[in-house]
């Protein structure tokens, strides 16, 4: 793996390393870690690189690896900078071969995604997206249960995502996150839904199989002076006729990344949470409430290939994080032996995922700018 971004004083960065290495199926070899050439050399060394991968921009990076001999170079790129420099190294890893694991939101804008999707498509390379949340062992459980039809067709979808990090106006002090997130000119169109709504969105659709339609967008500034929004209502529906809800916000003061989801079929509901990941909610019409528990042999082969420790023991977000990185190596493996990768490791959040999160974005401020508040999706 070479990594872009993800130096000195970087969050997700360090992230991404940590649940790429947590198999042993993958080895961080080279980077260009900052925009700053100095700086991206100083963080390949604190990372104990050799100084001859330690590159001073990703185009660098690209060129000089494209030169080794194969089996010496990388074999994919990791992009984990802010959502303005997703595009360029995405775009120039697929044009030189190298398959690509990019942070979302996919890019910048929709054009940019679909000219992402065009080089995918095109190349036959392999993309993921870090949609960590998908990786959990109990989010597969429920996905696997809604597609055999044990809860009945989908009714209602409830999907959450509040934090309260940005309840003040933080990107005003030293805070690289803040800053970067609330600016439109790094982050996009969006703040609080591009950074987290993107997440709620693509776990409703990739829990319940169902893909949205249409949509009704109440959007917020809430911090006096913040440029994007922070909070955000969204009247959803799908394409087999059910309902959803969707909010995310930022200024919900005392929360933490509480992630939450309830979708309700004509049998019974399902619900899980991200801060409480081992347990999925069964609730049904006609018996009992069942919690069903992570590392349990009656779950399905997917939620079980997502687990690696025995009942009891938690596993949380780095996990599932790293579930992706996974699949994504054991696929890759597969392609560079010419076999054809199983369906089971191919589960992992693709660039159509991607271009789907932008057209959310893209609709969510249409119309919370628009008296014509229903949109198509």
């Amino acid at each position: 793996m070479g990594m872009v971004g993800g130096g000195r004083g970087a969050f997700i960065g360090a992230v991404h390393r940590m649940a790429a290495a947590l198999d042993g199926e993958i080895e961080l070899v080279c980077g260009a870690f900052s925009s700053s050439p100095k700086k991206a050399k100083l963080s390949g060394k604190d990372l104990f690189l050799p100084a001859d991968r330690c590159y001073g921009s990703y185009e660098e990076m690209i060129k000089k690896e494209k030169e080794l001999p194969e089996g010496e170079r990388m074999d994919f790129v990791s992009i984990v900078t802010p959502n303005h420099v997703h595009f360029g190294p995405a775009k120039m890893a697929l044009q030189n071969g190298f398959h690509v694991v990019c942070d979302k939101p996919l890019s910048f804008n929709m054009k940019e995604a679909k000219e992402l999707q065009r080089l995918v498509k095109k190349t036959g390379l392999l993309f993921a997206l870090t949609h960590n949340y998908t990786g959990y062992p109990m989010v597969k459980q429920a996905k696997v249960m809604i597609k055999k039809g044990k809860i009945g067709k989908i009714r209602k979808v409830v999907v959450e995502y509040p934090q309260g990090w940005l309840s003040t106006r933080v990107e005003a002090t030293d805070s690289k996150q803040a800053a970067w997130r609330t600016d439109p000119k790094k982050s996009g169109i969006a703040g609080a839904m591009g950074d987290i709504g993107t997440h709620a969105e693509n776990l409703a659709e990739y829990m319940t199989g169902l893909q949205i339609t249409k949509l009704c967008a109440d959007i917020n500034i809430m911090v006096e002076g913040r440029r994007l929004d922070d909070d955000g209502n969204v009247l959803l529906e799908f394409d087999n006729g059910a309902k959803g809800i969707l909010f995310a916000s930022q200024i919900a003061a005392g929360e933490e990344n509480a992630l939450r989801i309830r979708v309700y079929g004509e049998k019974a509901g399902l619900e899980w949470a991200q801060m409480e990941p081992n347990s999925l909610i069964v609730k049904w019409l006609d018996k009992p409430m069942e919690i069903l528990r992570t590392g349990f042999g009656n779950l399905s082969p997917e939620a079980q290939n997502a687990t690696r420790i025995p009942a009891g023991h938690p596993e949380g977000y780095l996990e599932a994080f790293a579930n992706i990185y996974r699949n994504f190596a054991i696929s890759l493996r597969a392609i560079i032996n010419g076999k054809k990768p199983k369906a089971i490791y191919m589960d992992f959040p693709s660039v159509e995922d991607g271009v789907r999160g932008m057209r959310f974005i893209e609709k969510v401020i249409e119309s919370g700018k628009s008296k014509q508040k229903w949109m198509k999706f």
